[in-house]
């Protein structure tokens, strides 16, 4: 009988977070945070934040990185002080720039649906990534048009971009190209 209890209990970990899964998770939330607090204020502020984002996802796959980005959200949500310039609250992830934070769910959710493409070949891992990236901001400046219209005014989608999206596009994709970098050299030496 406790033997099929442990089977059972083993099996059940398996379908969903293991405590190396929680521990991963709970470390690259942590991370996110960090890197969201290094920035550079503007419109929407430069961060290190699309990094560690990056690098949640390319080492700990698709459904860890998904729940890692989920926690951080949950964080700022409850109010610690997790997002850019040490803000927190719903109010940041229902405001103009919060569509883009809720965008970053899109990233590991794509690469989840070709995880078994990415594990053998990082091009796909990479291309993956820039099409979530893409959907991400263009779920961000769709959310942006619409709070910034619904409260301050007009927004033209030229002007959103121009803001929101133009002048963070080389940045991101250096993030992403050097968490990917890190990601491979860390999953040489470190099982995750």
């Amino acid at each position: 009988m406790s033997t099929q209890t442990a089977t059972h209990s083993h099996n059940s970990s398996k379908q969903f977070l293991t405590v190396k899964d929680m521990s991963l998770t709970a470390m690259f939330a942590v991370l996110m945070a960090v890197c969201s607090w290094i920035s550079i204020p503007t419109a929407v502020p430069f961060t290190l934040q699309t990094f560690a984002v990056f690098c949640a996802v390319s080492m700990l796959g698709g459904k860890r990185g998904f729940f890692a980005i989920l926690v951080y959200m949950l964080l700022g949500a409850v109010g610690i002080p997790v997002f850019s310039g040490f803000k927190s609250g719903l109010g940041v992830l229902l405001g103009t720039t919060g569509g883009y934070l809720v965008g970053f769910l899109i990233i590991p959710l794509l690469c989840l649906l070709t995880e078994k493409l990415i594990s053998e070949n990082v091009i796909v891992q990479i291309i993956t990534m820039i099409v979530g990236l893409a959907l991400c901001y263009a779920f961000g400046t769709a959310w942006f048009i619409k709070v910034y219209t619904d409260t301050k005014g007009d927004m033209t989608i030229a002007n959103a971009l121009k803001f929101c999206v133009f002048p963070f596009v080389i940045w991101d994709l250096a993030k992403l190209a050097l968490a990917v970098a890190m990601s491979a050299a860390v999953k040489k030496r470190v099982r995750i």
